[in-house]
């Protein structure tokens, strides 16, 4: 559980940082708009970084995903080779709420 809090913390971290660093890179573009020379082009140069740093940020987030996806899929398997058992009886259960739910829903 505590994987998954720290998971779910650092992926807000992630997203709050992309997105003002997006807004960021909007607002110099706009900004170059109206600037001419070589005030525009250093904005431009500005937000370019800022989408840059912003795109390393997003593959770093997707990369700990994985590796977080992994992790789980790992201990999953630990878990249904020690408790084959279990698994398919968990299995079962979740098949057997899944079909109420869907008659339900009739």
């Amino acid at each position: 559980m505590a994987t998954n809090s720290k998971l779910s913390s650092s992926y807000q971290a992630v997203t709050q940082d992309f997105n003002q660093l997006v807004k960021d890179a909007q607002m110099l573009f706009e900004e170059a708009t109206t600037l001419t020379g070589e005030k525009a082009n250093e904005a431009i140069k500005r937000g370019m970084e800022l989408l840059d740093v912003a795109n390393k940020k997003l593959h770093e987030a997707q990369n700990s995903v994985i590796v977080s996806a992994k992790q789980a899929s790992d201990c999953t398997e630990v878990y249904v080779k020690e408790n084959p058992w279990r698994a398919v009886g968990a299995a079962a259960g979740i098949g057997l709420l899944i079909g109420v739910m869907i008659g339900r829903r009739k």
